[in-house]
């Protein structure tokens, strides 16, 4: 198996862990988005809580193995990704642990300021890296100032562009819609039909960024030269599509569709780059699979680990959703711990 190969199974890998990434802990944002919204009291609070409390912190392995997997793969990527987005992860890895705090310390005292106080905490531990994520896939796409030797020479500010934010705020609404497509599968009732409300509103919103924002990819990138264009074309229809089913109160298909359009969108950003792995805007200097790369031998042996270990974490996963496939009631959240 030659360089390229191996190469393009890597990129492939890490495509797959970060779609994995954003379809699980995107509905675990949008669930934190909402929290204080369709939790009214300090009950339907808990209730949204432990819809996704036994799986939140490891949702987040996704995040880690992705971006160990670049690491490894692809050094450079990692390097010149990491160092030119520092202020910006910084500020992600912040609001990710203060949401992790809200979640283990909202319950350690019976106050009813504290326990709302972490409960914004946990909003805002959300909605930061859903919109975050956004912007920073979307920067890649639309090219960094990356010099010859591979390093991003702008500034934060740089990364705060027109595109950009929209498409921060096109995953802030499509993460918000999928969590509430998600709480609409695990909760009955009042949260429920708040749920349905908030979720329809998000989507709707979602078609309005998602359209503005194939409109400027158009203009802003070379995403309609390359397979990214016809994949984000299909993210719009399972967008609408998903909107359609919300609408008609199939929350089976709504979810589907729902978390088929987040796959899509992630997909689409990643088969734009292909076989780069970062845009300069500096012609000649874009990082590609190939200077980005390990080793042949580090391939070889990440292969033969990932295809040991990814099918046990993947069962392991599925067997923890099948543990906790029940509905979050009132009648139950008291025999439950969040």
């Amino acid at each position: 198996m030659d360089a390229q190969v191996l190469q393009t199974i890597w990129f492939v890998l890490i495509v797959v862990l970060f779609v994995g990434f954003f379809f699980f802990e995107g509905f675990d944002y949008g669930v934190g988005i909402l929290l204080p919204f369709v939790g009214k009291d300090e009950k339907e609070r808990r209730i949204v809580n432990a819809t996704i409390g036994p799986h939140w912190d490891a949702n987040e392995v996704w995040m880690v193995t992705a971006g160990g997997a670049m690491f490894a793969a692809f050094p450079q990527w990692y390097a010149t990704l990491f160092s030119g987005f520092y202020l910006a992860l910084f500020l992600m890895l912040v609001a990710l642990i203060v949401r992790g705090l809200g979640f283990e310390y909202r319950n350690k005292h019976d106050s009813a300021k504290w326990r709302n106080a972490w409960d914004w905490m946990i909003f805002a531990g959300s909605l930061i890296p859903a919109l975050l994520w956004g912007v920073a896939f979307s920067n890649i796409v639309k090219g960094l100032a990356i010099d010859k030797g591979m390093n991003y020479t702008g500034t934060f500010f740089d990364l705060l562009n027109p595109y950009s934010l929209v498409g921060g705020l096109v995953t802030v609404f499509v993460f918000t819609m999928h969590g509430a497509n998600y709480l609409k599968l695990k909760t009955e009732g009042e949260i429920k039909e708040r749920s349905a409300d908030m979720g329809l509103k998000a989507g709707l919103i979602a078609v309005v960024f998602g359209v503005t924002y194939i409109v400027m990819s158009f203009f802003f990138t070379d995403m309609f030269t390359k397979a990214g264009g016809i994949l984000i074309i299909l993210t719009a229809v399972a967008l609408l599509g998903t909107v359609a089913m919300m609408k008609m109160s199939k929350d089976g298909w709504a979810f589907i569709l729902g978390s088929l359009t987040v796959a899509l969108f992630t997909v689409a950003l990643f088969f734009t780059l292909f076989p780069r792995v970062m845009v300069s805007t500096i012609p000649g200097n874009d990082l590609t699979i190939a200077n980005a790369s390990s080793s042949l031998y580090t391939l070889k042996v990440m292969l033969v680990v990932a295809l040991i270990f990814v099918p046990i974490v993947l069962v392991y996963l599925g067997w923890t959703y099948k543990i906790f496939k029940d509905r979050i009631t009132k009648n139950n959240i008291d025999s439950i711990h969040y």
